[in-house]
């Protein structure tokens, strides 16, 4: 027999983000300067760790051509080295020229202009562009873009998963509209001064676009996919989970 959840799905949803929002508050995701470094790393983080981007995008900066005009002006083969730590550096260096250029055609070379776009047609667009998936577009969208829109990512399904929130089988966009569904009334939690787990796992410095102002619905959904990547990191690991360590313990099966 499938596992009982304790509560809905929506509510578990809504217990989660609590539990952990007072636990460990703000994990300054997405680390980045700009926006168009958001994009550059959301597109390099395909199938490598962040350690790996961190270390293509350090490459970038200093060659002094992370930015639009960078990308677009740099000979393909100079970018496939600069990147070359992403791994699958070829296709990825195609895929920031194909991204430019579709910046170029469809909005003048402005992300200004491509995200005072409404959501879900930019979205269309994005997810036409060859190597761009619904994670890739949709962490653009928030963490570029600040759009109200929910990233699902392999530790998100992992821990709804085993919490019997969502099914094995269940799609890309259901567990993305369970989650937004669920916090869409959600106010914005502080970190408990005595949180029963209080033992943060590290986190990234507050950054430029980290910190940025945005909508309280859109700063919602960015805490809430830093918290699921940190415990699925740190405690609901693939093979062994940690569950007995974890602050949502209380909320398994």
């Amino acid at each position: 027999m499938p596992p009982v959840p304790k509560m809905p799905p929506d509510a578990m949803v809504r217990a989660m983000y609590r539990t952990l929002g007072r636990s460990w508050g703000p994990q300054h995701w997405w680390p980045a300067e700009t926006a168009f470094e958001v994009i550059v790393g959301a597109i390099l983080t395909q199938n490598t760790s962040w350690t790996n981007v961190e270390r293509a995008l350090s490459a970038l900066r200093s060659a002094g051509v992370l930015n639009v005009a960078g990308i677009r002006e740099l000979p393909l083969a100079k970018l496939e080295q600069l990147v070359r730590s992403s791994g699958y550096y070829r296709q990825k260096a195609q895929r920031l020229k194909s991204f430019i250029g579709f910046l170029d055609e469809k909005y003048q070379g402005s992300l200004e202009k491509m995200f005072s776009q409404p959501t879900h047609p930019l979205r269309t667009e994005l997810l036409s562009l060859k190597g761009i998936g619904p994670e890739t577009a949709d962490a653009i969208l928030l963490y570029a873009g600040n759009h109200a829109i929910f990233v699902v990512d392999a530790y998100t399904r992992r821990v709804l998963q085993r919490h019997a929130a969502v099914v094995g089988t269940a799609k890309y966009d259901d567990i993305r509209s369970l989650v937004e569904r669920a916090l869409q009334r959600q106010k914005l939690v502080s970190p408990a001064v005595q949180a029963a787990f209080n033992a943060t796992p590290p986190i990234h410095e507050p950054s430029p676009m980290s910190t940025a102002s945005r909508h309280q619905l859109a700063q919602l959904y960015n805490e809430m996919h830093g918290l699921f990547v940190q415990v699925g990191k740190h405690y609901c690991y693939k093979a062994e989970p940690n569950c007995d360590q974890c602050p949502l313990r209380h909320l398994l099966p």
